[in-house]
């Protein structure tokens, strides 16, 4: 059985932004691993390189991660219409 290789889409300030670019991928399918010196995670940093943390994707699935992160960060990101459950209410 082969290991799966992943690769670094982008590095960004801090667990908050990393996660929600972790949820935003995930929602597409896309497998994520965040990655984040030790020192940092344990205080907390979100500025400096202590608070860096490296967002990483399956090779494989690399190319649309990215896609979705520029269209994210142009504002250009539409996940399409949601669809609602009867019972649910709308906004």
């Amino acid at each position: 059985m082969s290991e799966e290789k992943w690769e670094l889409i982008i590095e960004v300030s801090g667990e908050l932004q990393a996660n929600l670019l972790k949820n935003l991928l995930e929602s597409q399918d896309i497998k994520v691993f965040l990655n984040q010196e030790g020192a940092g995670k344990a205080y907390g940093l979100t500025v400096g390189p202590l608070g860096q943390v490296q967002v990483l994707v399956p090779e494989h699935q690399s190319q649309e991660a990215r896609q979705i992160v520029d269209d994210y960060y142009s504002g250009n990101y539409d996940p399409g219409e949601e669809d609602f459950s009867e019972g649910e209410a709308e906004d």
